[in-house]
């Protein structure tokens, strides 16, 4: 059956309070994480279908939006007067896998500084793909996407709208990536001061707080640099805290560490290529080229 007898089902019952697009205009994600996972959405050839949730993104069409391990739900307000139920679902990465990719993370200081600061460089996508884990799925069949709307095509625009929300989702919150793929930010973080402190002979921290009985729009952003340094002196006496006072929050290495990186550094500083020379999906064919040209070790 033609899905284009949906395209004119009707206007979308207006709702407030929705999760609207922070983007008014022109390209939606901010940060490299976001614009990496719409990229290679696009490079599916889902770039045109799409578009066809841009609006609804931008409207506050998305009622809800949960990001859990494994799997993405949300809520979108179309045509009828219920709500369509949406998800996506990304296969986690097993518990043995995540052990790897800390002792990884933890092994080298660069990245646990990082981390911990509340940040994910760039360079952390190719730790993960020499680690057997791929940030983002390689094909589309890796997505499970599911609407109960009438719209045969996939995604349809509430599924659409769902992955804009969610790439604007990791720019909030970079963090929210990594807990798609089955780690939340606390278990990562925990695991990465425990693995540094054995490494060094430091005392291990105790964990940070768990905040996920706390409505998200009342929690504060957890402490980063030097806020995090100090968590926890001030119920300690000053004089018992200065020998530490000043000391890093995480080790810091002996020498600047040397990453070995891709071609595909090169490519996500660059930018995406104008529309009229391929656009995004031209870059996903120059990275797909560099990786089978590239030296054998890579």
């Amino acid at each position: 059956m033609s899905t284009d007898r949906f395209a004119d089902y009707g206007r979308p019952r207006r709702v407030d309070g929705g999760l609207r697009a922070r983007s008014a205009r022109g390209a939606i994600g901010r940060s490299w994480w976001s614009r990496r996972f719409l990229e290679v959405l696009e490079s599916f050839a889902l770039g045109t279908r799409l578009t066809r949730g841009r609006s609804y993104a931008r409207a506050g069409q998305v009622l809800r939006l949960d990001i859990a391990p494994g799997r993405v739900s949300a809520e979108v307000q179309g045509s009828r007067p219920r709500p369509y139920e949406v998800s996506i679902a990304l296969s986690p990465f097993p518990a043995a896998l995540w052990t790897r990719i800390e002792e990884e993370l933890a092994g080298q200081a660069f990245f646990s500084a990082r981390l911990l600061a509340g940040d994910l460089p760039d360079e952390l996508e190719e730790l993960f793909v020499a680690a057997g884990a791929p940030l983002f799925p390689a094909r589309v069949e890796e997505l499970t996407q599911r609407c109960n709307c009438p719209d045969f095509a996939v995604p349809c625009k509430h599924l659409a709208a769902t992955f804009y929300l969610l790439a604007e989702a990791f720019d909030a919150d970079p963090f929210e990536l990594l807990h798609w793929r089955g780690r939340s930010r606390a278990a990562l973080l925990d695991q990465l001061r425990a693995r540094r402190a054995e490494a060094t002979g430091a005392p291990v921290p105790p964990p940070e707080p768990s905040t996920l009985d706390v409505s998200p729009s009342v929690v504060d952003a957890a402490p980063v640099g030097t806020a995090r340094a100090l968590t926890g002196l001030s119920a300690i006496p000053m004089a018992a805290a200065l020998d530490r006072f000043w000391s890093p929050p995480v080790p810091l290495p002996d020498r600047p560490p040397r990453l070995a990186t891709g071609p595909d550094l090169l490519l996500r500083q660059l930018g995406p290529p104008a529309p009229s020379i391929g656009g995004p999906g031209l870059l996903e064919r120059l990275r797909r080229a560099y990786r089978a040209f590239g030296p054998a070790d890579r």
